[in-house]
């Protein structure tokens, strides 16, 4: 999903995990997080499952184990690495382990993983540091696999969100970001993340792929989830009311529900 930035945008991709005070709002209403945010397509879970030498999984960013619990169905162990604290508790409520720390400084004390994971979050974790940890803690052949979901409604529905976004949040980059192929969405943090991979060492040639699928959502359960997309928690309580008014509005011109098209995009490199 894209980001709302109430602090100025770091000068490029790589620099993205910088801006703490958008990465640590995550945790402000774990119950809805885990309630509206879309899932990960089986075929990804599958994909990623069968490039992995076994079952133990590392989680980086478990957040409320939406992942997870994917990859545990799936038949895999997972453990997490989860910077806030409400969010942890939240997963280990799943019967998840989960140990509190930012990834680059997570003490791995000797443990090693078949597949290091990260789904929306691996752009918060210094594309470099994250990727030297991972390595760190792979197995032979051991797979590090991040993937982000980026999503896009309709046209017409992406220009009336765009314009709700630019005239009640007008330095947001909600208003130019519905209107981008769906493809775009992360493509700077992938490429930060694969440059990262590459200049941390001892990983094979990084993979790029892509799953497509749709969502379709009804006005209320697009209005839930809006809250939950990065720096809108931090908006003012008034501010953010308008705002979910004006994409209700949206909503409602087009029927009152829609299919949202979604792009997981996802990096794998194994360990060489």
């Amino acid at each position: 999903m894209p980001t709302i930035s109430p602090e100025p945008l770091p000068a490029t991709a790589r620099e993205v995990h910088k801006q703490r005070q958008v990465a640590e709002s995550f945790g402000a209403n774990v119950e809805r997080y885990d309630r509206t945010r879309p899932r990960y397509p089986d075929a990804m879970v599958e994909r990623i499952v069968a490039s992995s030498p076994g079952p133990e999984v590392l989680d980086v960013g478990i957040g409320t184990g939406i992942a997870a619990r994917q990859f545990r169905a799936a038949g895999c162990r997972v453990r997490g690495v989860e910077p806030d604290s409400r969010m942890a508790e939240f997963a280990r409520r799943s019967g998840f382990e989960v140990e509190e720390s930012k990834f680059e400084t997570w003490e791995p004390a000797g443990r090693t993983f078949d597949a290091v994971i990260a789904g929306q979050t691996w752009h918060w974790v210094d594309p470099v540091a994250g990727a030297a940890k991972a390595r760190q803690v792979l197995r032979p052949n051991g797979v590090l696999a991040v993937f982000w979901n980026g999503a896009q409604p309709p046209m017409e529905l992406a220009e009336r969100f765009a314009e709700v976004y630019t005239r009640l949040v007008p330095d947001s980059p909600f208003g130019r970001t519905w209107l981008r192929p769906v493809a775009d969405a992360y493509k700077a943090m992938s490429a930060a993340a694969e440059e990262g991979i590459r200049e941390a060492g001892g990983f094979a040639e990084p993979q790029k792929w892509r799953v497509d699928w749709v969502q379709t959502y009804t006005r209320e359960e697009w209005l839930d989830q809006v809250p939950t997309m990065g720096g809108h928690n931090l908006l003012d309580a008034a501010l953010l009311a308008e705002l979910l008014t004006g994409l209700g509005a949206a909503v409602d011109a087009v029927g009152g529900a829609f299919p949202m098209g979604y792009s997981t995009e996802v990096l794998v490199a194994s360990s060489a």
